[in-house]
């Protein structure tokens, strides 16, 4: 017989959505004292915690329709239950109030960070800021370091989740430089091989924005010349255009018989082969490339979610910071056990950050 079905489950992700008040304050109930205590916590506990009564066999129920969500577990044979990366993940994007820092915590930050001498080189400066950031978030404090401008020497983009990757750029100087971007939806990872094999054989002694300058006008050119050869085919009656908007249609060639007589018009439609191709090759590069110069916010890597950072049992908590003339130089951040306590270490990540931009914006 089945048991009572307190979410009306239909799959785990339609779960989510639809976990009703009491099943939200049991599991709210289960990870907060996992983020004090780091403790497995039972189900007769949480009956005496939470607001609306409930017996320890009812809230052993709602935790059993949790477990099957995938967002607590029992660890050994303990009676109790602890959150998982998904059920802590779940917890930080839907159910966590992040605070806003009080004016006394920002004035401490203030005042630590101010401290920090402005004489100082910009390494010293965020060795500084990450030691009072440890300090002040109990965690390790990490920096991908300013986002510098390197002339590249090699480049590569890697999937870190579906819709977040990682670019490597190596500087001629020797360098290493890793930065986290977004992906375009439902880009494959061989456009990823692709973009780099493609950027490597061309990039080399350039800065991002040279290679993309220089794309951009590569594209241009691709546009005028297929303009041109499409109008040539299509005044000759070997092809046609279907389909709707510029970027949607198709070139249909017809009559492939005449075309054998006309060497010609084989080269001319082999060319716009390729022109097409390659426009789409330099559209998908130049997307990358915009990405790779500009990275993002506060980002929150809970567990094995981080390829980066995947301790199990950690997270990771950046926020970029910026020079003077506003541009994402780098980030900093902490990386701590999964029991952080986000609410508090997220402002603090992202005000320090903002000092730090201001720091080094002078």
């Amino acid at each position: 017989m089945a048991h009572h079905d307190p979410i009306g489950l239909i799959t785990p992700a339609a779960g989510l959505a639809q976990l009703n008040q009491r099943s939200r304050d049991i599991f709210r109930h289960i990870v907060e004292s996992y983020l004090a205590t780091g403790e497995p916590v039972g189900s007769r506990n949480i009956s005496r915690l939470i607001a609306v009564p409930l017996s320890p066999a009812s809230v052993r129920n709602v935790m059993s329709d949790l477990e099957q969500l995938g967002l607590i577990y029992a660890p050994h044979t303990s009676a109790g239950r602890l959150p998982t990366e998904r059920g802590l993940r779940f917890f930080v994007d839907a159910l966590m109030q992040v605070g806003d820092l009080t004016e006394a915590e920002r004035v401490s930050i203030e005042s630590q960070l101010a401290s920090i001498g402005r004489a100082q080189s910009v390494e010293g400066v965020l060795g500084e800021a990450l030691t009072r950031l440890s300090g002040l978030t109990r965690a390790a404090a990490v920096v991908l370091t300013p986002k510098s401008n390197p002339r590249l020497k090699h480049i590569e983009f890697v999937r870190l989740e579906p819709e977040r990757g990682l670019v490597v750029l190596v500087g001629e100087d020797g360098q290493v430089e890793n930065r986290v971007l977004t992906l375009p939806p439902g880009v494959p990872s061989s456009a990823l091989t692709e973009a780099t094999n493609f950027l490597n054989a061309r990039i080399r002694g350039r800065t991002l924005a040279e290679s993309r300058l220089e794309l951009e006008t590569a594209l241009a050119e691709d546009r005028a010349e297929l303009d041109q050869l499409t109008q040539k085919v299509i005044a000759a009656g070997i092809a046609s255009w279907s389909g709707g908007d510029s970027d949607a249609r198709q070139l249909i060639v017809r009559g492939h018989g005449n075309l054998l007589e006309d060497l010609h018009a084989l080269d001319d439609l082999e060319r716009v082969r390729t022109l097409f191709d390659d426009l789409e090759t330099k559209r998908g590069v130049i997307d990358l490339l915009g990405r790779a110069e500009s990275a993002e916010g506060v980002r929150i890597f809970i567990g094995s979610e981080s390829k980066l950072f995947s301790l199990s049992g950690s997270s990771t908590i950046i926020a970029p910071y910026t020079d003077a003339a506003g541009r994402i130089v780098g980030v900093l951040g902490v990386i701590g056990p999964t029991r952080l306590n986000y609410a508090r270490v997220i402002p603090t990540v992202d005000y320090a950050a903002r000092i730090v931009s201001r720091m080094l914006g002078g």
